[in-house]
């Protein structure tokens, strides 16, 4: 009976992290329980095994669960651009309250840069973002990150798509000029939108690291000019590098171990 129980167990672990995995956002136990047609209790047990041996996390806020890095370093996997924006809310949610401007995650996806995840301030002067609007590679902070830490032939390939072309007087549209860019912004570990793309516009942005050191999104702080003068951009640094450095270990980024900066010279 032992070994029947056993069996049980491990069935119902594993359906437990399938289910887990293809979820967009943290799964509460009452759904868990529904799901694996267990009794709340028995599910409690189960979930909270998964969560001691390291394969799911508890998200504080909604209490819900979710994969942890774990998995994905075992299988070599990568998560979904709706997985990064899901997990990216509560903390794009505490960046704005700390930093009195709009937040964004974006990832770079079919070849484009998308906004998977947003939080906008209350007040009546914001910068307004879509969910799954793309976002110029060249010319915007999010976007310039992304491609400051690109595998160089990934990189060639998509400015050969770019036009790069002029949007405001501040506008890069260059090869060279780009390139220099990147190795700045790879040096600093920052990039600035300075009404690049749009006028009175600024936005600052940093990257977020997974297990293999690859960075897999850009998180910015955005604003009006006349909010986000370039001390505001200097002073939002310190609380966008921790919410970077969060959700990157989240992701099961180490910093020790160094990551990528790619050759763009």
């Amino acid at each position: 009976m032992k070994q029947v129980s056993t069996h049980r167990s491990l069935e119902r672990g594993l359906a437990a992290l399938e289910w887990a995995a293809t979820a967009d956002r943290p799964v509460a136990l009452v759904e868990a329980a529904r799901h694996l047609g267990l009794h709340r209790s028995t599910a409690h047990h189960l979930m909270q095994t998964l969560v001691r041996t390291g394969y799911l996390r508890q998200e504080e806020r909604s209490r819900g669960y979710e994969l942890t890095q774990k998995l994905y370093q075992l299988t070599g996997r990568g998560w979904r651009p709706e997985q990064l924006g899901a997990m990216a809310e509560p903390l794009l949610q505490a960046l704005t309250r700390d930093t009195g401007e709009g937040t964004s995650l974006a990832v770079w996806h079919e070849a484009k840069v998308r906004i998977v995840a947003k939080q906008e301030t209350d007040g009546p002067v914001r910068v307004v973002q879509d969910i799954a609007a793309e976002r110029p590679l060249y010319c915007t902070a999010v976007g310039k990150v992304l491609a400051a830490w690109m595998p160089r032939a990934e990189l060639q390939v998509a400015l050969n798509g770019e036009s790069m072309k002029r949007r405001t007087a501040k506008t890069i549209t260059t090869r060279e000029a780009f390139a220099a860019e990147l190795r700045r912004i790879r040096s600093a570990g920052y990039a600035i939108d300075d009404e690049e793309q749009y006028e009175g516009l600024r936005c600052i942005a940093m990257p977020v690291f997974a297990y293999a050191g690859d960075a897999v999104a850009s998180l910015c702080v955005v604003g009006p000019k006349q909010r986000m003068t370039h001390q505001k951009l200097m002073a939002v640094r310190t609380p966008l590098a921790a919410t970077s450095r969060a959700f990157s270990k989240r992701l099961g980024h180490a910093p020790e171990a160094g990551q990528p900066t790619g050759d763009l010279a």
